[in-house]
């Protein structure tokens, strides 16, 4: 193996092919590489305040789609993250070294909180600080990410240093991030300009995983286009083409520029049509495993148990030698 990787997703519902090709098909295929360690985090899903069965039926939805999608328990720990109390009790002996002024330069606190800061909740504002503490209590040494959470690794880098330097040791590794492919920010189908999101409230403007064959086919057919010849990159001026274009070449795994020489005459009527069999080809027996995995809870929350059993497993010692590092008495 090639190292340890960490990443985490958010338990909400309606996962999403921008889901999929940015984040969980990157997943499935790192688990022949490396140790993987996956984990559904409703800690930071909790500074949204959800409805709490909500939050209970995500989590499970989110598992459902790990697996159909195909993390391999036998192979990758999945697990919740306020399973392994680790987390939190790292998360705060981390907050000891982590400054003030690093967390008032993170972008996204101000980006999610607006103009109300002073009404955020603090584990918004601290939000980072746990995430440093999710992949440092298992001394992850890559972590796959967006171009939206590259701030946010380097903020676990730089704490981790802190650390090191503040108590005299080499104890935590300074993880690498690993930006995977073409597709890490699939755009909305009915506006080429924005992030496919579930918050959308156009449901014909992403495809979600638990879609079927005809809803699929239906929503690329009536994805945005434009009246130009030929498919091409060109995001400035061709959004929408731009962003089917790089969905295709993704379900593909080909490259996007050998796609786009293919189709450099093709009609968008046409193009649109192989992306449809393309997509309903990928994706329609995923939705089905999705929704077989869902109808059996009791699997989900036996699979998500063992999980955490053994990711509890790893970062007990870590944890256990980070207080003694930072002078706790044993128990």
């Amino acid at each position: 193996m090639q190292g340890r990787v960490f990443s985490g997703i958010q338990p909400t519902s309606g996962i999403h092919l921008g889901n999929y090709l940015g984040a969980i098909r990157n997943w499935v295929t790192m688990q022949a590489s490396y140790d993987c360690i996956y984990c559904i985090v409703d800690l930071h899903a909790l500074t949204a305040l959800h409805d709490p069965a909500e939050m209970r039926a995500n989590t499970r939805e989110v598992a459902a789609a790990l697996l159909a999608s195909g993390i391999d328990p036998a192979r990758s720990i999945l697990f919740v993250q306020s399973h392994v109390p680790a987390h939190p009790q790292l998360a705060w002996v981390f907050n000891c070294v982590t400054p003030m002024g690093w967390l008032n330069k993170m972008t996204q606190f101000k980006e999610k909180a607006g103009k109300d800061r002073e009404g955020a909740p603090v584990g918004l504002f601290d939000y980072p600080v746990l995430q440093a503490a999710d992949i440092l209590a298992y001394k992850a040494t890559h972590v796959p990410v967006g171009e939206d959470q590259k701030q946010h690794l380097e903020l676990s880098r730089n704490i981790a240093g802190a650390f090191n330097r503040k108590f005299g040791v080499e104890f935590f590794p300074l993880p690498e991030p690993m930006i995977l492919g073409e597709a890490t920010r699939v755009m909305s189908l009915r506006d080429g300009t924005k992030k496919m999101s579930k918050s959308d409230p156009s449901e014909m403007s992403r495809i979600s995983l638990v879609d079927d064959a005809d809803t699929i086919a239906l929503k690329i057919r009536r994805a945005k286009s434009d009246s130009i010849l030929g498919i091409a990159y060109d995001p400035e001026n061709r959004p929408e083409a731009s962003n089917l274009l790089v969905i295709y070449a993704a379900l593909a795994g080909r490259p996007r520029a050998e796609v786009e020489a293919e189709l450099v005459s093709t009609s968008f009527s046409d193009f649109k049509s192989r992306l449809a069999d393309l997509a309903v080809a990928k994706l329609s027996p995923i939705a089905a495993e999705m929704r077989r995995i869902a109808a059996d809870p009791g699997y989900i929350d036996g699979v998500l148990r063992d999980g955490a059993a053994r990711a509890a497993a790893i970062a007990a010692p870590i944890l256990a030698e980070t207080y003694r590092i930072v002078g706790f008495l044993e128990p």
